[in-house]
């Protein structure tokens, strides 16, 4: 049997590059989600209490859900979206519209950074 050495191999942290297509800071689903639900449910003058009354669950999960620390099943987006009387496909429309709208305005602020530092350097 041979002797083997053991090396230690330092570890480095993982690429913090985004994937193609993606910002750097993109930002996840159930915070845009989150603040979607929010924003429903305040325009309808509703309290966490009242929503989450009519959608069947607790005013605690219901506030950690809009305030994007819970990653609710779609069987509770089903619940509270049908308790705030929005349908899933426009709720998951608007999320998806403010998603795009982030990522939109990250690029220009890319671009707009890009050309800044470009000018710096001539």
């Amino acid at each position: 049997m041979r002797n083997r050495r053991l090396h230690a191999v330092p570890t480095s942290p993982p690429s913090a590059a985004p994937r193609p297509g993606r910002t750097a800071r993109e930002p996840l689903w159930r915070h845009l989600l989150g603040q979607r639900l929010r924003r429903e449910r305040t325009d309808r003058g509703q309290t966490l209490t009242e929503t989450s009354d009519r959608a069947g669950i607790s005013p605690q999960y219901l506030s950690e859900i809009e305030r994007g620390i819970k990653e609710p099943s779609s069987e509770m987006i089903a619940a509270v979206a049908g308790a705030l009387e929005v349908t899933l496909l426009d709720l998951t429309v608007a999320v998806a519209r403010e998603l795009n709208g982030q990522r939109a305005t990250a690029q220009h602020q890319a671009t707009t950074n890009s050309g800044q530092g470009f000018a710096l350097a001539a």
